[in-house]
């Protein structure tokens, strides 16, 4: 979809004017967040701590200078949603894995802070079109939707996809669906504004389960390009697009909407109506979804379960393979192993997770290490053995 422009503008903006290179580059930009967060905690084996505080300093360095510039700089705007990508991610991620917050309480609250951030730029400027993004008010409350959103798009993708087994594809392909409904409704009348933030939202998703089906191993459901062939790909497609857009300036917006909301010859009551129904719409199939994929995709689990114990022993014989590899140098098959670990502990989530939440993540954390050191470029021997030895501590410990 594409927000008209107003004519009686004379301020300069600091974001583009939304067209379909827009999108294009929005689902680029998110891809790349979710291989590039991979890239470096997995592949390079810097961990999810290490990683997140250099994507931090990073993001707000680029976003100190976003605040600086007094117009809409291509490279440096699209920079900054990159990095706010790979942030947002992050940001799930520890809470998920380091944390053990549930994907579930993630979402209702990053749900929350996205409508209460929402609501307070409403209030405060009595717009929320990106077309007025010309203060520094408005630009804070901008990027901190956007912030929100990425870590908002994070759970409830990885919830669907991962948790629930849904899976990568069909994920991306349910995402698809919904934006083209959402296109259909916009198209017949459904406010731009309230379209633009539902699809912005959901571009998160669709991105990200776009790129863990490109990167992931097809083992797991993907096609094997790995995170970092992906993450090259998509940053060279991103580049062009933005080289294309720096010499056209389609995007560019040269000033500023009036203070008024847009809503064309809809009533702010028609507004608030549609905003109404488009959250009872969302929530209800978000809930019923959760509720269809718990029931008809997760496996059931006795009542009578409450623990792991007996649950780990394939884990286990996996990891004391991987441990005998290292051992002996044979790092090739530690990391054929590593594929096959990762693939059959995935495959479990959603019954392990279910029996003993607490549990499962403190094992999956230790098996985050067990992926990244046996699959670093030039694996280190100690490394490798600490790690697995640490996971092989832990699944025991569960499974007696």
């Amino acid at each position: 979809m594409t927000l008209n422009r107003n004519e009686s503008k004379s301020w300069l903006s600091k974001v583009p004017e939304v067209t379909i290179f827009f999108w294009i580059i929005k689902v680029l930009c998110t891809t790349v967040g979710e291989t590039f967060s991979d890239f470096l905690s997995v592949n390079a084996g810097l961990g999810l701590t290490l990683t997140t505080v250099l994507m931090g300093v990073a993001f707000l360095v680029v976003l100190f200078l976003q605040f600086k510039a007094t117009r809409y700089v291509p490279i440096l705007y699209w920079l900054t949603v990159v990095l706010i990508s790979v942030f947002g991610t992050l940001v799930t991620d520890n809470l998920t894995d380091a944390l053990g917050v549930p994907l579930e309480t993630s979402t209702i609250v990053f749900s929350g802070l996205l409508a209460l951030t929402l609501l307070l730029w409403y209030l405060s400027e009595k717009t929320l079109s990106i077309h007025s993004i010309f203060t520094v008010r408005r630009e804070a409350f901008y990027w901190l939707t956007i912030l929100f959103t990425f870590a908002l798009g994070t759970a409830v993708g990885d919830l669907f996809s991962e948790q629930l087994g849904l899976g990568y594809l069909k994920t991306g392909i349910a995402v698809v669906v919904v934006i083209a409904i959402v296109f259909a409704a916009w198209k017949a009348r459904l406010n731009e504004i309230l379209a633009f933030w539902i699809v912005y939202i959901l571009t998160r998703p669709l991105g990200a389960s776009l790129g863990d089906y490109l990167s992931q191993s097809k083992v797991n459901g993907g096609l094997a390009l790995g995170a970092t062939l992906t993450s090259v790909i998509f940053s060279i497609a991103i580049v062009a697009v933005i080289v294309f857009l720096g010499v056209s300036k389609v995007d560019v917006i040269s000033n500023k909407e009036t203070d008024t909301p847009k809503t064309g010859n809809q009533s702010s009551k028609s507004v608030f109506l549609q905003t109404a129904v488009a959250l009872v719409v969302f929530l209800a199939a978000g809930i019923g979804g959760y509720e269809w994929c718990a029931q008809h995709i997760v496996p059931k689990v006795d009542a009578s379960q409450t623990s792991l114990s007996g649950q780990l022993a394939n884990f286990i014989a996996t990891e004391n393979e991987m441990l005998q590899a290292v051992n002996t140098g044979d790092f090739a098959t530690g990391k054929s192993d590593a594929n096959q670990l990762e693939h059959d502990w995935d495959k479990a989530e959603p019954k392990l997770r279910k029996i003993d939440r607490k549990t499962w993540t403190r094992i999956d954390g230790t098996i985050d290490d067990v992926l990244a050191a046996t699959r670093a470029k030039q694996p280190n021997e100690g490394k490798c053995q600490s790690a697995l030895q640490d996971s092989l501590d832990s699944l025991n410990q569960a499974n007696a």
